[in-house]
């Protein structure tokens, strides 16, 4: 081989390399982790008014035609009766419970808990992480919940343009939703404070999602940058949580993200659809 040809060879394979590379790690990049960055207060500066202000690349927060979280509305949802179009490969594995300051954040390691297919389609969001907002976000009929966990996973191949997909699930207060019973003694050594901490291997299958109803829609990312694009799943099913466990959670993070929910975003001519395989197909 000559030399300008092997010089070639290894430009194009930087070239994938680094494609690939920025994609599997676009979470990271993406979701910022700098708490001082921006907050959830109503009135300050930093809130969810200023957060389209703050920054020239967060400019998506306030043009945005396509944010989230919406409300699912009765009145707004194509209802399609067909059976639910995801497939989950989740493993166990080695996993940190993070402290973002504006929330608390479970990221598993190498990329290796496993991954969603949706639509249908060959591509691969492999399973990033997961966190919680209190009160929820998205709201069904006018009704926000006491938690929401979002379920964040990417797709590695550079050719995908929405590479984000997010399941999340809504619960409201009752008994104590076990997978959190198992993080619990986690939260509070890394409360108040940046840090984090190593809680070994988990098994996101422990995660129950239940249910075969679930809405879809295209979105954004819930905080800074707020990118659009991203692929929303949420579970029709509403699942139990402790007052316990909310109140952890909150007081785990900086006071101003004690209530840690972004602001209802415009629908405008989006379409939401709910997927209910069942036999009265009905959105209530």
């Amino acid at each position: 081989m000559h030399q300008s040809s092997i010089y070639s060879f290894l430009i194009i394979f930087l070239l994938i390399f680094l494609l690939h590379y920025s994609k599997s790690s676009v979470v990271t990049a993406q979701e910022v982790e700098d708490e001082k960055e921006f907050d959830y207060s109503e009135s300050g500066e930093k809130g969810p008014a200023h957060w389209g202000d703050l920054k020239q690349e967060w400019g998506a927060c306030k043009s945005g035609g396509m944010q989230s979280p919406i409300d699912m509305s009765s009145d707004r949802v194509q209802v399609v009766a067909k059976s639910p179009d995801i497939q989950r490969t989740y493993y166990p594995c080695n996993a940190i419970l993070k402290n973002r300051g504006h929330d608390i954040s479970l990221q598993w390691l190498n990329n290796s808990a496993g991954m969603i297919k949706i639509n249908g389609s060959a591509d691969n969001y492999i399973l990033q992480q997961g966190h919680w907002h209190s009160p929820s976000e998205h709201t069904i009929n006018g009704r926000r919940f006491d938690l929401e966990l979002h379920m964040v996973h990417v797709c590695p191949d550079p050719n995908v343009t929405n590479y984000i997909a997010v399941i999340a699930l809504l619960y409201k207060i009752g008994p104590p939703d076990p997978f959190l019973s198992k993080l619990m003694e986690n939260v509070m050594p890394i409360a108040d404070q940046m840090a984090e901490r190593n809680i070994g291997e988990i098994d996101p299958k422990d995660i129950k999602m239940g249910g075969r109803k679930y809405y879809r829609y295209m979105g954004s990312l819930t905080v800074p940058p707020c990118t659009e694009g991203v692929i929303w799943t949420i579970n029709k099913k509403i699942r139990t949580v402790s007052q316990d466990q909310v109140n952890a959670l909150r007081t785990a993070v900086h006071d101003f993200a004690e209530v840690n929910a972004r602001p209802l975003q415009p629908l405008n001519s989006r379409r939401v659809q709910l997927y209910d395989p069942g036999p009265e197909n009905t959105p209530n």
